[in-house]
């Protein structure tokens, strides 16, 4: 089995212990966002576990315990882009997540830190110029750190068309994508990373960049020595190409409070479920009820 730890949150940034305590514990409850009081209980033991991937825009609060989870196979997709606290409100700046990425990177190798570049933003003020500018600045810092960056272009989610909107985000086009990718792979062609995209049906194979599986199972067969079956996410978009994996995250659970995130609804509910955080609880930011159905999660 594979954990995704999230894509609803960013569980390294704000929860860290919560996860180290799972871990110590064996397992985790998660509720289905689609079903309130629909409970699964995943187990997080070694026998079960094929891998745990980590998706992350600050995982300095995680890196020094992560001797806590030595024996298990995993890597992170860790999110650097070149927005301000306009676009991403809560992220520290762009020093110390460099240096954060540099410290994950020399402590458990590069080829388990990816760089996420995610999701491509057009506006007024951060036009294709910025984005080439600042795009090879974060090479020229990363370009030891890791071999992979992972792209994708903004996807306009209701619940991110009213965020999006105030600061003028564009339409991107099939043809503005090709332009784009073009000089970002030829950019990164000069610092040695390979380039994938992220669920983006577009084909840009011509500039040698290929679609990506972010929950890659190759990448965990070259971690873990273990075959891993490579079947498709059902649960993902259509042009995603990420293996099957079990989510333990919740959403509106994210402070990071980026304007185009489709994992918060409501700034009101994040803060309400902030309240609810327990470290040792097996749920997170939630507690059992007496209505909740609790079902054993199969490997």
């Amino acid at each position: 089995m594979i954990i995704s730890a999230s894509r609803r949150t960013d569980i390294p940034a704000f929860y860290s212990d919560w996860f180290y305590n799972r871990v110590k514990e064996g397992y985790v409850l998660v509720r289905n966002p689609f079903n309130f009081h629909q409970v699964s209980k995943v187990p997080l033991t070694l026998d079960v576990v094929d891998c745990f991937v980590f998706w992350s825009k600050n995982p300095a609060n995680m890196i020094d315990n992560l001797q806590i989870i030595d024996r298990y196979p995993y890597y992170f997709q860790f999110t650097l882009n070149p927005y301000d606290d306009k676009v991403e409100k809560n992220v520290p700046k762009k020093s110390e997540i460099i240096d954060t990425f540099r410290r994950l990177s020399d402590k458990i190798g590069p080829n388990r830190v990816i760089w996420r570049y995610d999701p491509i933003i057009i506006t007024e003020a951060i036009s294709e110029e910025y984005h080439y500018k600042y795009f090879e600045v974060l090479a020229s810092k990363l370009q030891d750190y890791t071999s992979k960056c992972i792209i994708s272009f903004v996807d306009f989610y209701p619940k991110a068309k009213k965020g999006l909107g105030t600061i003028g985000a564009f339409d991107i086009s099939d043809e503005d994508k090709i332009r784009i990718a073009k000089r970002i792979g030829e950019i990164a062609e000069a610092y040695s990373l390979k380039i994938e995209t992220c669920a983006e049906e577009i084909d840009l194979s011509q500039f040698g960049i290929e679609h990506g599986k972010c929950i890659d199972p190759n990448l965990i067969k070259e971690i873990s020595g273990r075959n891993i079956k490579d079947e498709k996410d059902k649960n993902q978009r259509k042009a995603c190409g990420c293996a099957s994996s079990v989510d333990i995250g919740a959403y509106n659970t994210c402070m990071h409070r980026c304007i185009y995130c489709y994992a918060n609804y409501s700034s009101s509910v994040v803060n309400g479920n902030m309240t609810l955080y327990d470290v040792n609880s097996p749920l997170l930011c939630s507690s059992i009820t007496d209505e909740d159905v609790i079902t054993e999660k199969n490997s």
